[in-house]
């Protein structure tokens, strides 16, 4: 029932110990490391948007460039200068010396005639008049085509720009490098998964991505309407999720998207997670082994707590006994010792009165003389049984002697040789030669020795030994002196017990059961402990411990 109580309270110390180490070990872990996802998390996702925005920016600013210089060309020049084609030429490699994006120059009139051309192909003449472009620069003023092939069969868009001089409207139309363009897309540092493209508002790719498409696929790619600055979403494409900023241009219904994989933006987030994972395993192991620790260190002191609680209360309990039975002794023998007068001294009347030689002829004498002897030797037993009743109750004081102990246990011993010799029991001798000599009482002490010998030899009977050994114990230099002996043992009930006054374990009539509790009542009053060991079967074994200087 108590190792139950004690389980039950080691476990409940090592719930609490983990409940509140575990809870603010969790929350702080998962709280920063939400805090820390969180945080970088925004920070991914504002990196990119600055990075897509940054992108857009450049490529607005390349396409107003390559607008403007159209613009101020239509504006600062006549169309009756510019249908000259060596004129054309001119202005052609003006613009190309700013910049190399140009493929070619042409000069429509009202009608959609290409009145005049500079470039590597023969368009002069050509009707445009049922192109949609045409109707739109014609209506708008600007007009920036998709990325196409057309009969060059390279990529390329054009940037066409009307003016109205006088009464006529007359369209310049310029033709755009791709390979320069697309390489201000290509141009974003990404990692080894990334990539960034530009998509027409019907989803066909403008640029060629880095993986899985080419120029001019459509690509499955969810409808976007179109907003100001930029965004940055998760979305699955293909089977695959990535994180995509988006931002649309400005000059174009073009929407230039930045792909990332979050596996490789957020590796650092994952690491962060397996060092959290390993700090909080490594202290969850922490935690138990020392709850643990704590628990079993904590059961184990309240048990010896427990422990010394007992064997102090069986002390008080012990105490509390003899000083009762003193007091009871004391009033027991006085009143016990008139009556046994009385007796002995009617029993000697009545032996005088069988020496008359009228009774000796009575045929029933013997038995009266048998009668009166029986009853004085029983009122000698019990007045001997009173006279230790007031030894024990007048608590005399110890006195103060240099003693050997083992000169005092062979002086001991000799009392009992020739009863133990007439049994066949031997006595065995142990003793430490260099024992320290203490300070106490001699009788009380040889009184303690000779019961437990006395007390040994009646549980042997017949046919044994008893060893007698001494010690001084090493870590408080105290005496010991063991007396074991071969008898039949004792129960542990008996054991229990063998102190208490008035029980003994010798049969009915042999015993008074006050030799061992007077013995621990001197011994206590020396200063000195004793404890018994036994087992039924297996013998008895006293042990005596007396200070050195009691």
């Amino acid at each position: 029932m108590i190792q139950d109580e004690l389980s039950k309270l080691r476990l409940k110390l090592i719930a609490i110990t983990l409940a509140f180490s575990f809870i603010p070990l969790f929350s702080l872990g998962l709280g920063l490391y939400n805090r820390f996802y969180e945080t970088y998390l925004d920070k991914v996702y504002e990196s990119l948007s600055n990075l897509v925005e940054n992108k857009k920016i450049t490529i607005d600013l390349y396409l107003s460039e390559r607008v403007a210089q159209l613009s101020n060309l239509a504006l600062t020049e006549s169309y009756p200068d510019l249908v000259k084609d060596a004129y054309l030429e001119h202005i052609f490699g003006v613009l190309q010396m700013h910049s190399k994006s140009f493929l070619d120059l042409q000069v429509i009139d009202q009608n959609g005639i290409c009145t005049a051309y500079v470039g590597p192909y023969q368009l002069k003449g050509i009707d445009y008049s049922r192109e949609d472009w045409f109707h739109k620069v014609m209506a708008k003023g600007i007009h920036v085509s998709d990325v196409f092939l057309g009969f060059r069969k390279y990529p390329h868009f054009n940037i066409a720009v009307s003016r109205r001089e006088g009464d006529k409207t007359w369209v310049l139309r310029a033709a755009i490098d791709s390979d320069i363009f697309d390489s201000l897309v290509r141009s974003i540092h990404l990692g080894k998964t990334g990539d960034a493209f530009i998509l027409a508002a019907d989803h066909v790719l403008q640029t060629k991505p880095r993986f899985g498409y080419a120029m001019f696929d459509t690509m499955n790619f969810p409808n976007v309407p179109r907003f100001s600055g930029t965004r940055v979403e998760s979305l699955a494409i293909d089977g695959q999720t990535s994180l995509y900023a988006m931002t649309w241009l400005n000059h174009k219904d073009w929407l230039l998207v930045v792909k990332d994989d979050p596996r490789e933006e957020l590796l650092p987030i994952m690491r962060a997670r397996w060092l959290l994972i390993l700090l909080l395993a490594g202290g969850t192991v922490l935690i138990i082994g020392g709850a643990v620790w704590v628990a079993n260190g904590t059961v184990s002191a309240l048990v010896r707590a427990e422990r010394e609680k007992a064997t102090l209360d069986a002390s008080l309990t012990q105490s509390s006994k003899m000083a009762a039975l003193g007091k009871l002794a004391a009033g027991v023998a006085h009143e016990v010792n008139n009556p046994l007068a009385i007796i002995m001294e009617k029993a000697g009347w009545m032996r005088d009165l069988l020496s008359e030689e009228d009774i000796k002829d009575s045929p029933n004498f013997q038995e009266f003389e048998d009668a009166v002897a029986k009853i004085e030797f029983h009122v000698r037993r019990a007045k001997d049984v009173t006279h230790r009743l007031l030894g024990f109750a007048r608590r005399m004081e110890p006195t103060q002697e240099d003693l050997d102990v083992n000169m005092l246990l062979d002086q001991t011993r000799s009392f009992l040789e020739n009863e133990a010799s007439f049994r066949g029991i031997t006595f065995i001798n142990d003793y430490q030669r260099d024992m320290p000599r203490i300070a106490s009482d001699a009788s009380q002490l040889q009184q303690v020795f000779l019961n437990i010998m006395d007390n040994a030899i009646d549980a042997i009977d017949k046919n044994g030994a008893i060893t007698v050994t001494t010690r001084a114990l090493p870590d408080s230099g105290d005496v010991d002196s063991a007396l074991a002996d071969t008898g039949t043992g004792m129960s542990k009930e008996a054991m229990d017990k063998i102190f208490d006054p008035f029980f003994t374990t010798k049969k009915v009539g042999e015993g008074t059961g006050l030799g061992l509790t007077i013995s621990y009542s001197i011994i206590e009053k020396l200063g000195g402990h004793i404890h018994v060991t036994s087992e039924e079967g297996q013998g008895t074994t006293f042990h005596i411990t007396l200070p050195v200087g009691a």
